[in-house]
């Protein structure tokens, strides 16, 4: 009698053994594609942190103790992360640390711990930078390319938020003599603010897309260049805001 493949058992029990052995062997692959780094460094009484990436997330985050913690994700296992203590603060230059690879450092996704009266000076050629609760001198956020930039209780005296392509969203308050500045090429721009915040504004949107909201006030400002920009003051007056869209939306919220 001629047995079908049906009838056999053996391919399947073969074919079933082959599977398991290649998921067995590249299991551990996928584990190892990806490494992982964390380090900690003592903080001063002035904290200062830089960090130049290439591409990947940024998320900075304060806490309760005296001491920045560093966590990286890294796509690339030849990349180098070589964090240096200087008088200024801790720098983190990924840039600089990886000339040899020739730019192709692949994604490395960032998670920064530090004390909320730290100062923060980000910036990376693509990706998504996130800053939270952060009330040191300067907040600092900038993405060459693409990327969204989200800053959450954020209560620095001076901001600067710039991407070429994405959007900004800050909800924080402004110092009495403090300097804002954002700036998107392609993007929506939004501003969350106490209703007792004041500032002086200069908004200035190419495509006349600008919403002050209920921070509007006709007696106080004034719509320029057939509405591409207005300026004016919103309460004491006594913060500077300066916020430039090229081809996006200017927006105002109260909280």
């Amino acid at each position: 009698m001629k047995l079908s493949a049906s009838d056999n058992p053996r391919p399947v029990k073969i074919l079933s053994a082959v599977f398991s052995i290649l998921i067995v062997l590249t299991a551990p692959s996928f584990a190892l594609a990806q490494q992982k780094v964390s380090r900690h460094y003592p903080a001063g009484e002035n904290v200062r942190f830089e960090l130049k990436n290439v591409t990947g997330t940024i998320t900075v985050e304060t806490w309760n103790r005296d001491e920045i913690a560093v966590t990286a994700l890294m796509d690339n296992r030849k990349a180098t992360i070589n964090p240096r203590m200087t008088e200024a603060g801790l720098v983190i230059d990924i840039v600089g640390d990886n000339r040899g690879l020739g730019g192709n450092v692949g994604d490395i996704n960032f998670k920064i711990q530090l004390p909320a009266r730290s100062s923060v000076d980000l910036e990376t050629r693509s990706g998504q930078i996130n800053v939270h609760n952060v009330q040191g001198d300067l907040v600092r956020a900038h993405i060459w390319t693409s990327g969204d930039i989200q800053m959450l209780g954020v209560n620095a005296s001076r901001v600067f938020a710039s991407n070429v392509e994405g959007n900004i969203f800050f909800d924080g308050e402004f110092v009495a003599g403090g300097t804002y500045e954002f700036k998107s090429g392609r993007g929506t721009i939004s501003l969350q603010l106490p209703a007792s915040c004041g500032f002086h504004v200069v908004a200035t949107s190419s495509v006349k897309r600008i919403s002050m909201g209920p921070f509007w006030d006709e007696r106080r400002m004034q719509l320029l260049s057939d509405g591409r920009r207005i300026t004016g003051d919103v309460g004491d007056g006594r913060a500077s805001v300066t916020i430039t869209n090229y081809q996006g939306n200017i927006q105002f919220f109260r909280r």
